[in-house]
């Protein structure tokens, strides 16, 4: 061997350790956001960026991917490298129904990703339009009953939690209410505000204005306890029922462990962050963390309770 290819190969081996010895973050990281820039989405993802970025030191830039219900970003995340520089900022409608829907996705929900914590959840409220002679679930579910097939709920689209809440309700409720799906939260909203539709299930910012200018009514919240003391959740009447909006961050299957457990400190300090936390409930949502392995369980829990629900309410995907 020559003095130059020793030399070469001494370096290269030096650069290596070097690279190796480097301590995690050591360049920006990349939080993927599988949905379009400007939603409520975008907004938790560039919370949680922002504050990651700060505690370790690297910046943490949000790299919005939207487009089939999260499918893309999400498949995005899932063929990058396991190294600890991609995070995606993981949801119910990619990670948990979609998986039980009957769609061939490009990833796998499970085997695809290494959960690192939940971040927030957010219940959807209930509301009905005023002309709707209704003001609490027990009254929902007994004129549904006595009109079968006559009340509808209007959804921002097939296969999202919406309608999934609908659905649940029909099951465990023994009620048939039409789901009647709009391109978007927006037209949604819209058919209920000028009676088109009888109800909805929306997002507290979206919905709450309107019912404090008298224009909407709301009845209850979804998640598994009163998250708005003065409306009951649902489950209060149909014990068991719970449907959540839900963030967390993932990373790709096989990332190192030390850098998931990394992760998972620095997400749990950054929920547990005052300022953070504020910023968390200003968007409607409820600040949680978990282990990863909870985040794992959690997820799983939820592909089974979707994939009853699509199976059983007889949903086929578009």
């Amino acid at each position: 061997m020559t003095i130059t290819k020793l030399l070469t190969g001494l370096a290269a081996i030096c650069i290596a350790a070097t690279a190796i010895a480097q301590p995690y973050p050591a360049k920006t990281v990349r939080l993927i956001s599988p949905y379009p820039p400007g939603g409520g989405t975008d907004a938790t993802a560039r919370i949680i960026a922002q504050a990651l970025g700060d505690q370790m030191g690297q910046q943490v830039i949000v790299d919005s991917r939207g487009g089939a219900s999260g499918q893309i970003g999400t498949e995005l995340a899932a063929k990058s490298p396991a190294d600890g520089y991609t995070l995606v900022l993981g949801n119910v409608a990619p990670l948990a129904i979609l998986p039980g829907s009957g769609i061939k996705l490009p990833y796998d929900a499970a085997a695809s990703f290494t959960p690192i914590s939940l971040m927030a959840l957010s219940d959807y409220v209930l509301t009905v339009h005023p002309s709707l002679p209704v003001r609490a679930p027990k009254d929902l579910l007994a004129l549904a009953k006595s009109k079968p097939g006559t009340l509808t709920y209007a959804s921002s689209g097939n296969l999202g939690g919406p309608h999934l809440a609908g659905e649940l309700i029909n099951l465990m409720g023994n009620v048939k209410i039409l789901h009647v799906p709009y391109k978007g939260n927006g037209p949604a909203a819209i058919a209920l505000l000028t009676g088109e539709s009888t109800m909805m299930f929306g997002s507290g910012p979206s919905v709450i204005p309107h019912v404090n200018n008298n224009k909407l009514r709301a009845i209850a919240t979804t998640g598994k306890k009163r998250t708005i003391p003065e409306l009951p959740a649902m489950t209060e009447l149909l014990p068991g029922y719970e449907v959540t909006q839900w963030y967390g961050i993932l990373v790709p299957a096989g990332t190192p462990r030390d850098i998931v457990e990394r992760l998972n400190r620095e997400m749990v300090r950054a929920v547990a962050n005052p300022k953070i936390a504020a910023m968390l409930v200003k968007l409607g949502t409820l600040p949680v963390s978990t282990s990863s392995e909870e985040f794992a369980a959690f997820i799983k829990s939820e592909q089974a309770k979707y994939a009853r629900v699509i199976r059983e309410a007889g949903i086929k995907p578009e």
